[in-house]
Order: C-alpha cells, then sequence, then structure tokens
C-alpha cells in the first residue's frame, strides 16, 4: 500500500501571518492536532502541531531554566525561545524541518518517518502542492481494513502444516532445525526445543497468523544454553 492510498484528502492549512488564536481554533473545531504552513503560492513552508503550542507564556507553561544553564546556553537560545513561547504569530512558532512524503511514497517508508522524527503526521506534497495528511490514525484505520477481510482457509491438515512450515523457515529468527509441526483438525501443535524464550511466543504468532489455524497448542521446551536447564512448556 502506498501514501495515497490512505491519506485524507486535502488539508486544512494557516500561513506563517496567521495568528496562533485562529490557528488553535482551527484545530480545535476541525479535531486535527496539526496544520500544515503555506505560502501565498500554496507551497508548503512548515508545520504548526500541538507540540508547539505546549509551552506557552499564556498559560503559564513557558520553560523555566536555572540560572546557571541559561548562562551556558546564551542569550541567542534564550531569546529564541522567548519568541517561541510569546509570539502572537504561527511563522514565529512553527516547525520550519517539514518532514513530507509523496502520494507514492510506501507505508513501510511512512512509518519509518514518522519513528526517526517522531512526527504524528506527514503532509503528502505533489508538483509543489499540498494534497494530503497521512497521520498515524490513517495508518491505524489500515491495519484494521487489512484485518477485516475475508482469509481463505487452507484446504487440508496437510496444507495447513506446509503453511506454517513455510512461514516459520521464512523468519531469521526460527530455530527451524529443532522444532517439528503437527495439525489434526486445523489445530497446531507445536514440538521441539527453543532456546530463548521469546521464540516460543513468535513461533505461536507465526503459526496463529496461518489462514485456517484455529488454535495452537504449545508443546515446545525451553532449554537454557547456558546452564542447561530445561522448562517445560
Amino acid at each position: 500500500m502506498k501514501a495515497a492510498d490512505i491519506m485524507t484528502r486535502g488539508a486544512f492549512t494557516v500561513t506563517a501571518d496567521s495568528t496562533v488564536e485562529d490557528a488553535a481554533r482551527l484545530m480545535l473545531s476541525h479535531r486535527v492536532s496539526g496544520l500544515p504552513v503555506v505560502d501565498a503560492g500554496g507551497a508548503i513552508v512548515g508545520m504548526l502541531t500541538e507540540g508547539d503550542l505546549l509551552r506557552r507564556a499564556e498559560t503559564g507553561t513557558e520553560r523555566r531554566r536555572p540560572r546557571w544553564l541559561e548562562l551556558l546556553l546564551g542569550p541567542g537560545r534564550m531569546a529564541r525561545d522567548y519568541v517561541h513561547t510569546h509570539s502572537g504569530k504561527v511563522g514565529d512558532v512553527m516547525t520550519r524541518d517539514v518532514v513530507a512524503i509523496v502520494p507514492g511514497t510506501r507505508l513501510e517508508e511512512v512509518a519509518e518517518l514518522m519513528e526517526r522524527h517522531r512526527v504524528k503526521r506527514l503532509p503528502v506534497v505533489e508538483k509543489g502542492r499540498i494534497v494530503g495528511i497521512v497521520s498515524r490514525a490513517n495508518l491505524l484505520a489500515a491495519l484494521l481494513e487489512v484485518l477485516g477481510e475475508a482469509r481463505p482457509t487452507a484446504a487440508s491438515d496437510r496444507e495447513i502444516r506446509r503453511r506454517v512450515l513455510a512461514e516459520i523457515d521464512k523468519q531469521r529468527w526460527a530455530p527451524l532445525a529443532s522444532i517439528d509441526v503437527a495439525v489434526e483438525d486445523a489445530v497446531v501443535e507445536l514440538r521441539g526445543v527453543v532456546t530463548d524464550e521469546r521464540e516460543r511466543q513468535a513461533l505461536r504468532v507465526a503459526a496463529e497468523n496461518v489462514p485456517g489455524v484455529k488454535a495452537v497448542r504449545d508443546r515446545l521446551v525451553w532449554v537454557e544454553p547456558i546452564s542447561g536447564l530445561v522448562v517445560e512448556s
């Protein structure tokens, strides 16, 4: 899937000359937690988010630092912080380093960008203009859509076993040589040895996700590799 498949089309925007008050009203009235900031030509120049308005003089939440730290930071940093907490203009408060994507960006990359830059939404830009927004909520909606799709069932216990083993074989962490899989009436039984207790849970999840599986029974034995201690399931 790509950004164009899940994005919210269009976007509420503000300009750098907009007031913080108007921007906050817009966010609340439309229930959005961030607004793209655009110039006169519609090109994005920044993002204003709830995080940018977290510390404000009006609410008494501006950051107060010890005197010794202020001396280390210097007057320039303190002046910048003052502008951020006191200015009524969006352009003074917004985040200027915007992370944007295009409609064809894969969801894998979208999630990676959100994690790396610690942002909750990404503007989608095409030909220099904003065409939509992808938020964490959009990713959640995409997940629900996929989970709600009908899953095919396996034709037989033999087919289920083949699919379970194939799924396990694809995983680099899986101890394929030390485990076996048995299937009866679509119930999977996992047998064998694991050397890390976390492998037990991962093997169960791998089996549960195979189409047609009704239940998974854990018959694995955990052998602690250093002490040789054996722990039953």
